[in-house]
């Protein structure tokens, strides 16, 4: 244990030549112990422990490319190999090793499950792990493979991935897994339509593990499965989610939330957000965040209120957008002024002039800032999936001409976000 906890503070002090030189003296199940101290302090917040969760990884994957096969005859350093495996190892030193053990029945079918799963074969993993009961391993190992179990099912079979979360959340509560099982539960709530599961992961989710380096992704998640759910999930769940962050981590989740419900048109959902991200935006100097601005007024646009909603609209700052926010005001201001310009159909006896859309400008790439829940993010919007519905707001005019240009605004918007998904996935 001493020298685990030693090569844990070498890490922690980012002496990683040290960390070299001490792995080589350490056997692989040492190693792996220190992994985990690592991936411990990941779950409690510590975003530094990170970079050295992938150095850690390098090492030991030296330290195991070195390793005899007689060194594995240890149970504790074959465990120490499973657990290297379902941490993220390198599939060609897992695939060498393995060849050269000499394994019983049970471990040689978990060994190469682990394998395919390594080199991203998702099939052939599945087709072993589905049937290995994680209660029945070592205690260190059933966790991670309750975890790539999950992980590996969740698009064939959603119930049993979710099961298999729950299991690697049981039995290793407080730790890496059971942030990542709990995170990817979301995902898997919205697609089985659960919102009550919804709500309880998310809710566990930042009461434990807020400070985690990877709770941005858990926001990014989380929106998406509300705006997925949009029919059924009640809007105060999401309001008692925010309740356990602080006002500016709230205000990220509302904005966010708001500009997937405008680009999806789903009207209740965005006037719900907006409204909250323009009560978490107020700063002490009374400005308001001009996304704040942008959404609630996309939110609220109608035939009778159309001149209010244009003269907020032309008054952001449009330099305080993000590129892909200033088409978006673009966009929005062109429906109001669409809005604006529709005849009201007072008669029915004089028909009604037909409408003459305004021209738009082709869509522009532009660059996402993808900041952590946990900092202040300045100019940023998540990317949204294009939707099927118009962006089409309550006491809209419309007739067929209106209705396809807010249909070629839609299509606008879709390029753009079409754009920024291109973008972060470079």
């Amino acid at each position: 244990m001493k020298a685990v906890a030693r090569l844990a503070a070498i890490l922690v002090t980012g002496l990683f030549l040290d960390a070299g030189a001490e792995a080589a003296s350490m056997q692989p199940y040492q190693m792996v112990r220190s992994l985990q101290r690592v991936q411990d302090r990941i779950a409690d917040g510590d975003h530094a422990a990170l970079p050295m969760q992938q150095k850690l990884l390098g090492i030991i994957d030296n330290r195991m490319r070195k390793a005899a096969p007689d060194d594995f005859s240890d149970p504790r350093n074959l465990q120490a190999l499973l657990i290297y495996g379902l941490s993220g190892g390198n599939p060609k030193t897992l695939e060498l090793l393995f060849s050269k053990l000499s394994l019983n029945a049970d471990e040689s079918r978990l060994g190469n499950a682990i394998v395919r799963y390594a080199l991203g074969d998702f099939a052939a993993a599945r087709s072993v792990l589905q049937d290995i009961d994680p209660k029945s391993l070592p205690p260190e190992v059933g966790p991670p493979v309750a975890l790539v179990s999950a992980t590996v099912t969740a698009r064939d079979n959603p119930l049993f991935a979710v099961r298999m979360l729950d299991e690697a959340r049981l039995l290793s509560p407080g730790t890496l897994i059971e942030e990542a099982a709990l995170r990817r539960s979301i995902p898997l709530a919205a697609a089985l339509g659960d919102t009550e599961r919804l709500a309880r992961a998310s809710e566990q989710y930042v009461r434990r593990f807020l400070r985690s380096p990877y709770a941005t992704q858990f926001v990014d998640t989380f929106v998406a499965a509300v705006v997925e759910l949009h029919d059924t999930v009640d809007p105060g769940m999401v309001d008692d989610v925010t309740a356990q962050m602080s006002s500016e981590q709230a205000r990220i989740v509302y904005l966010r939330l708001a500009r997937k419900s405008a680009i999806e048109g789903y009207e209740r959902l965005l006037a719900f957000a907006s409204q909250k991200a323009m009560a978490h935006s107020e700063g002490a100097d009374g400005d308001s965040d001009p996304r704040a601005v942008l959404y609630a007024n996309m939110a609220s646009v109608s035939s009778d209120n159309v001149d209010d909603v244009l003269a907020a609209l032309n008054g952001i700052e449009r330099d305080r957008l993000s590129s892909a926010d200033r088409e978006l005001l673009d966009a929005a201001t062109a429906i109001a002024k669409a809005v604006l310009d529709e005849p009201r159909h007072t008669s029915a006896v004089t028909p009604p002039s037909e409408p003459t859309p305004a021209e738009a400008g082709p869509p522009q790439e532009a660059a996402l800032e993808n900041n952590d829940i946990v900092e202040n993010e300045q100019n940023a919007t998540a990317p949204a999936p294009p939707g099927t519905d118009n962006l089409v707001f309550p006491g809209d005019p419309v007739n067929e001409e209106a209705d396809g240009y807010l249909k070629e605004m839609r299509s606008k918007l879709e390029d753009i976000d079409a754009l920024l998904e291109e973008e972060t996935a470079q």
